[in-house]
């Protein structure tokens, strides 16, 4: 209050405001008539006529402060019972409400700094507050920050809760649940709407009446319960119980309730006496800059608040000394910012052009800077953004977006003051908020309340197609009414795309803001103080990835890196045009020495290469020779030290904890980041748990960066010119290596912008690219499922009523269901999936492969780059073929072609290079290599990679053929099998011909595309097997080993199932189990394939004897190839029995793809090869003992080989037959299959009246199938070729002596015989 009497001097800043008659006389600055004048306009009550001149009080400097404690006089009775409000009848407790975090929660939860927030952090936690209440009418609000399990409402002190029952669960206590629509007390009955993020849940209780009751968003839900238990000991505390990762903010009073409540009080009475004394300043502050004296004239002229201009006189700076000497310690309640200044400013937005408003909102924070001590400023700002974020966050879509336009509009307004856009930045924006939440656009989870019904009346769905392009979207024929509703539908989402561009590019004009440079008049300008806290933002939440703590929500993410891309482009063209000199944001990539010279911090993030430590130290030459970049030695093993003892860091927190709360786990040993947060504060350093509470153990603070001969310092010491650099300094681009050009692309400090947004994509956007397509696969399946019904309704007889009446309830239900969709999902498509939003990731992705591109021309160096780039560059491009059609296709962007060919390009070098360490990472660029070839438009890429680039294309193909040994050889046979796929015998189908019933989880999986087989890429492998002696046996080999293994484990798995099957007691498989044994049988299969493909580019690996492992290797295929003919095609055998089953996860498991792949070897060594290589390729396989001529018979439905010189009989139609497969095989194939059979079985009786028996001595000892044919030197032991030549591929030693062999000499025992005779 202010002092009173008039001999008492006091000052604020260094505004003196003094009563003291010995000075001169302040009247005399104006007449005393004018002041007078002026200071009766200014401080009239609002809620008193004005006085006459005559009769009034004259007023002055002297008398000013009596006259506003007059003004600013409340009732005696109003400030006793603002002063007693703990003493309220009906309410027990603090007069100041929060949540019990001392002892009244149960579980595992983090509460913010306010006690008003709280986070689960175990399945199910409960938590209360400090205040109950007996008696009266109350409410309180929660606004809703995650939608998930939560139940909302009132317990008594009696209820216990756990882990599994929380409130809502036991007597006395209610609750309502918005995930599942339901209320709880015990039991559960369907109640209320379901809730969303963003939403405000009002809870009711009436104590009078003993009901409770629920609103939302200020809509009443009815009543929940009634006959409440009421009496002696009965009292009831607001509490909630929720599970993992779920977030809420209580409003109990201490802010104004957005959905107030005629008849009932709020937990926490509000500060009624402040607020009409706010409200009074107000007033008169108001009336300050709507009047200005002239002192010429001697009047008062009335002014728009707009036009007003603080122009130096003394009688207005002392009007408003005395005003905000009473009206700034006011403006630092939370309450009062949000009820009075929040709401004077929000008036100001609303009444003119934003021009307008932006001019008066700067004249008011240049005075509330002016007239207010800085620590009451700071205050004052803090809550006010606090405030309208809030605001933002928790407001209901209307169809206009009018409530979030003007949020914005204030916010750009009140960011536009360079002075208080500085302060926001370095301590409230990402320190205490959550600023990103000002990006955000929440989608409506009830599209009637969001006014969508009417903004886009007519509804529409597509039928689903592929997201393939056009060329594979299966085109239906509209009618003249799905054409109709089509365009209406389009034009009402066109409505709504505007709409929701007016909020977008508000949000864009806030980066902007943040995103300046040239205002450092007097300290550093907004870009860097925004670099500072958005590094710190990205550590964060890459720190967290995959933790327990939920960080920047994804959905926020997405929607903060695309306004972020839009002002990046803006500032980065906009340096362009005054720098002719600079590149246009469309050839925007990271120069490769900003992942080497230590200027920018990339935490702990991999680089592809390993440890950042591990790379300087073992490429310090290779940094000194191209970067002129030199390590101390002392420094490196400083560093490294550092990085092994990093984890055995004593927590300073922890050390002071009591050994008693470690023990029963009192906090997690986690760092606390600033994001872990209710929908708006962003720090919670209060960890709470059913056993003990304590401070979170703080983070470890942000390492600098590794010293080198440069200068280095951490993000919160850096300068504008260590970042933008000087004459004698690059800063960013510090250590250019000779590939690069002088000239800089932009400014240095949007570079590290750009590095931030990529790394945004990589820690949760492409995440949640993935998730919103679930919007768009939900309609399909009720597009289809409701076409499936109309299609019964047509089909059933009329006289059926009933299932008539069933299937017309079904129809509406999945109509209405379509209709809320549909406009669901025009709101996902114009805020996540539009054509910008598209343009978007697609820069993304041209950034990363030039940012790869030029890292890959520094050699050694390229190893520093971090993985991200790599996985942006593969995910981004998914996103664009997967996520974003059919409405908007990738084959419509600028430069389409050429971008797929510069992946090709990457991924065909990248996949095997050796400066790639990380697994992770080298598995997937092999799945996203895998992925690309399934696809014709990217394989043709892969094709059209330039001539001085071919190079990498038979790298590629080299890699692909390298030994399967230690690497991921199944995706590698996948890519070749793709390659062959559409050339083979049978090989034509996309799907199986038994599967073709049944519907696919998902049509655009690669593995379901349509063959594109590659006769160029083809041909690369054809010259590379012939290129050495030792390529194709050391891949041949390799690929033969892997086949054994895996249809070795195959044939064990299914006996292992058969087996379970066959018991009597109910036996379930293990899913896991199904999955591996269809994984090895397609495994099988496509190596079998890739057999076929070598056999038909190369045949003379096998056939041509000449070559030295020909003969093996002819022998090892034939031994496989009958061991797996005699496994599926005998009788009634166990492959028989377990395809019958037709278990869920065996679905790939039949005869025909094996068969097929089998046949299509067997008929490319026996029918297409030449005279010479058939008959070596016949000897061989008749000479194998596993060979079983029923076994080809089995091929074409035969039980019994025929008589030669007979016609095949017609297939029996019960038994599998290739002639079945008209579909898939072509007469010519059917025709070779015949001519194999007839000439294997002409071969087999011509061999079997040639055999001479052989004795036993004479078999090889290994294999007991052929005759010993081979003699070790030098332990002389002896063996049939084929052993010794397999068993020398792997290892040198004797079989039986363990000797080591240094030659093999033929053996045939009649010369050996005679050469002992003559000897002898």
């Amino acid at each position: 209050m202010a002092s009173k009497g008039a001999g008492m001097a006091f000052s604020r800043k260094s505004h003196r405001l003094t009563s003291d008659a010995e000075k001169s006389r302040v009247t005399g600055i104006v007449h005393e008539k004018l002041l007078d004048d002026y200071l009766h306009r200014i401080f009239s009550s609002t809620d008193r006529a004005p006085t006459a001149a005559t009769s009034r009080k004259l007023l002055n400097f002297q008398n000013l402060p009596e006259h506003l404690d007059q003004l600013l006089h409340v009732d005696e009775e109003a400030e006793e019972e603002e002063e007693s409000q703990g003493k309220v009848e009906g309410r027990l407790g603090p007069s100041t409400v929060v949540l019990d975090h001392t002892g009244g929660f149960e579980g595992l939860l983090l509460v913010d700094d306010d006690l008003l927030g709280v986070i689960g952090h175990s399945n199910f936690g409960t938590i209360r507050s400090t205040t109950c209440v007996y008696k009266g009418k109350w409410v309180y609000e929660v606004l809703i920050s995650s939608q998930g399990l939560m139940q909302i409402g009132w317990c008594t002190i009696n209820c216990r809760f756990n882990q599994e029952e929380g409130v809502g669960d036991t007597h006395n206590s209610y609750a309502y649940d918005g995930n599942r629509v339901r209320k709880w007390n015990v039991t559960t009955t369907n109640y209320g709407k379901a809730w969303a993020a963003g939403d405000i849940v009002s809870c009711l209780i009436d104590l009078d009446e003993g009901t409770l009751s629920f609103c939302l968003n200020g809509v009443s839900l009815g009543t929940a319960f009634e006959n409440l238990s009421r009496g002696l000991g009965m009292a009831y505390f607001p509490a909630i119980s929720l599970s993992f990762k779920e977030s809420v903010a209580f409003n109990f009073g201490s802010r104004p309730l957005r959905y107030p409540v005629v008849g009932y009080r709020p937990l926490q009475d509000p500060p009624s006496a402040d607020l009409v004394r706010a409200q009074e300043l107000l007033g008169c502050f108001q009336a300050v800059l709507s009047v200005e004296l002239d002192p010429v004239q001697g009047r008062l002229v009335e002014k728009e608040s707009s036009e007003w201009q603080l122009q130096g006189q003394p009688t207005v700076l002392l009007t408003l000394a005395h005003i905000f000497h009473r009206f700034a310690p006011l403006l630092r309640k939370v309450y009062l910012v949000e009820a009075v200044l929040m709401s004077f400013l929000l008036g100001v937005v609303e009444a003119g052009t934003p021009a307008q408003a932006q001019s008066v909102v700067h004249q008011v924070l240049d005075l509330l800077w002016l007239f207010m001590e800085d620590y009451e400023m700071q205050d004052c700002l803090k809550q006010l953004m606090m405030s309208l974020l809030r605001l933002y966050r928790f407001s209901p879509i209307v169809p206009d977006l009018g409530l979030q336009i003007r949020y914005l509009r204030l916010t750009i307004a009140i960011l536009s003051h360079e002075k208080s856009r500085k302060f926001l930045l370095s301590h409230v924006l990402f320190d205490v908020l959550r600023s990103v939440v000002f990006f955000y656009i929440k989608s409506p989870l009830r599209v009637e309340e969001a006014g969508l019904q009417e903004l886009i009346p007519t509804t529409w769905w597509p039928h689903r197609s592929s997201r393939e392009g056009k060329d594979s979207k299966e085109v239906k024929d509209e009618t003249s009414e799905e054409r109709l509703r089509r365009r209406a539908y389009e034009r009402g989402c066109q409505r709504l795309k505007k709409r929701i561009e007016v909020v977008e590019e508000l949000q864009v004009q806030i980066l902007k803001l943040l995103l300046n440079n040239q205002d450092d008049n007097g300290g550093e300008a907004s870009r860097y103080i925004f670099l500072t806290k958005f590094r710190k933002f990205l550590q964060e939440n890459a720190s967290s990835r995959g933790n327990m703590p939920m960080l920047c929500p994804p959905e926020y993410m997405v929607c903060f890196l695309h306004r972020l891309i839009s002002a990046l482009r803006y500032y980065w063209d906009e340096y362009k045009a005054s720098n002719p000199c600079a590149t246009f944001s469309d050839e925007a990539y990271i120069p490769p020495q900003v992942f080497y010279n230590g200027k920018v911090d990339y935490f702990d993030l991999q680089r592809l290469g390993g440890l950042l430590s591990h790379l300087r130290k073992t490429l310090k030459d290779d940094l000194a020779s191209k970067a002129n970049i030199l390590i101390d030695p002392l420094e490196l093993q400083a560093a490294t030290m550092d990085d092994l003892d990093e984890d055995e860091e004593p927590a300073p927190a922890a050390a002071q904890r009591p050994m008693q709360a470690l023990a029963v786990g009192g906090a997690l040993p986690l760092p606390r980041p600033s994001w872990l947060s209710s929908p708006t504060l962003g720090r919670a350093n209060r960890f709470l748990s059913t056993a003990a509470v304590s401070l979170m153990t703080p983070r470890r603070p942000l390492s600098t960066s590794e010293k080198v001969k440069v200068r280095t310092l951490s993000a919160e010491q850096r300068t504008r010119e260590d970042i933008e650099g000087s004459q004698w300094n690059e800063g960013l681009l510090v250590g250019r290596p000779p590939e690069e050009p002088e000239q800089p692309l932009t400014e240095n400090s949007l570079l590290e912008v750009l590095d931030g947004a990529i790394m945004m994509y990589n820690l949760s956007v492409h995440q949640q690219l993935g998730k919103m397509v679930g919007v768009s696969d939900d309609v399909n399946e009720y597009a289809m499922a409701l076409r499936d019904t109309e299609d019964k309704l047509r089909r059933c007889p009329k006289r059926r009523k009933d299932i008539l009446a069933e299937l017309t309830k079904s129809q509406k239900v999945f109509s209405e269901k379509l209709d809320h969709l549909s406009r669901r999902l025009a709101w996902v498509h114009a805020t996540v999936y539009s054509q910008e939003k598209m343009q978007d990731i697609y820069w993304l992705l041209r950034v990363c492969l030039r940012t790869i591109e030029h890292g890959d021309r520094t050699g050694p160096l390229f190893a520093f780059m971090p993985e991200f780039y790599l996985s942006v560059a593969i995910n981004s491009y998914s996103a664009l073929k997967n996520y974003f059609g059919p409405v908007h296709s990738m084959e419509e962007l600028p430069g389409y072609e050429e971008t797929l060919t510069r992946l090709a390009a990457i991924l065909a070098k990248h996949f095997a290079d050796t400066r790639i360490v990380g697994t992770d990472i080298r598995d997937s660029l092999m799945q996203a290599l895998a992925s690309y070839v399934c696809y014709p438009n990217s394989l043709r890429a892969v094709e059209r990679i330039p001539e001085e680039h071919s190079h990498r294309r038979i790298a590629m193909v080299r890699s692909l053929l390298a030994p399967y040994e230690q690497r991921p050889w199944a995706q590698t046979n996948w890519i070749l099998v793709r390659l062959w796929r559409g050339c083979g015998f049978g090989y034509r189908y996309t799907r199986l011909p038994h599967l073709l019933k049944t519907k696919p989880e998902d049509a655009n999986l690669p593995s379901l595309q349509k063959p594109c087989p590659s006769t160029l890429l083809q041909q690369h492998m054809a010259d590379l097997l012939r290129e050495g002696p030792d390529v194709a046996p050391s891949f041949l080999n390799s690929v033969l080993n892997q086949l054994n293994w895996a249809f070795s484990e195959f044939i064990g798995m299914i006996q292992e199932i058969q087996q379970a099957a066959e018991r009597l007691e109910r036996n379930f498989v293990d899913s896991r189990q199904l999955k591996v044994c269809a994984t090895c049988f397609d495994l099988s299969v496509s190596l079998l394939r890739v057999l076929e493909m070598t056999i038909t580019l190369v045949p003379e690996i096998f056939l041509d004897w000449a070559q030295p492992t020909s003969e093996m290797l002819l022998r090892r295929l034939a031994q496989l190839l009958n061991q797996v003919l005699n496994r599926v095609t005998a009788e009634r055998n166990l492959f028989d029995r377990v395809v019958t089953l037709r278990l869920p996860g065996l679905e790939s498991v039949d005869h025909y793809p094996i068969l097929v792949a089998v046949t299509g070897i067997l008929v490319r060594l026996l029918v297409h090869g030449p005279a010479s290589g058939t008959e070596r390729a016949t000897s061989v396989l008749l000479a194998d003992p596993c060979f079983q001529l029923r076994s080809i018979c089995y091929l074409l439905g035969q039980p019994e080989p025929p008589t030669p010189g007979t016609a095949l009989p017609a297939p029996d139609q019960k038994r599998f037959s290739l002639q079945s497969y008209t579909d898939y095989i072509s007469v010519e194939e059917l025709a070779q299959v015949e001519q194999m059979l007839a000439h294997l079985t002409s071969a087999s009786a011509q061999a079997a009246a040639a055999s001479l028996p052989t004795s036993e001595e004479d078999l090889c000892p290994i294999c007991y199938a052929h005759p010993i044919s081979a003699v070790f030197q030098p332990c002389g032991h002896k063996s049939c070729k084929a052993c010794i030549n397999q068993h020398l591929m792997n290892n040198k030693d004797c079989f039986f002596c363990k000797a080591t062999i240094m030659s093999v000499e033929d053996w045939d025992k009649a010369a050996s015989a005679s050469a002992t005779s003559s000897a002898a």
